[in-house]
């Protein structure tokens, strides 16, 4: 029985050191885990600054594309009544 009670004995430590080992690489493993959410939070923030940018610039240029298609129209019109008018 000594010589099980000594067995269990060195044992212990060895457990106890295999245990620290697997929490040093869960928490490793858990700070490159929050490392990447943080990227990934930032490109997400990123992304959605450019999708408002884009769709503000697509804005303005459709309503640009209007004025131009309203004076086109507009000048159509007028060379319409020119040419009935000659």
């Amino acid at each position: 029985m000594t010589g099980d009670a000594y067995s269990y004995r060195m044992s212990e430590p060895t457990q106890k050191s295999a245990l620290e080992l697997e929490l040093k690489k869960l928490e490793r493993r858990l700070e490159e885990l929050m490392a990447t959410v943080h990227q990934l939070k930032e490109e997400n923030r990123a992304l959605r600054t450019r999708q408002d940018s884009l769709a503000a610039e697509r804005s303005a240029l459709l309503q640009k594309n209007e004025q131009v298609r309203a004076r086109v129209e507009a000048m159509i019109g007028r060379l319409k009544s020119m040419e009935n008018g000659a």
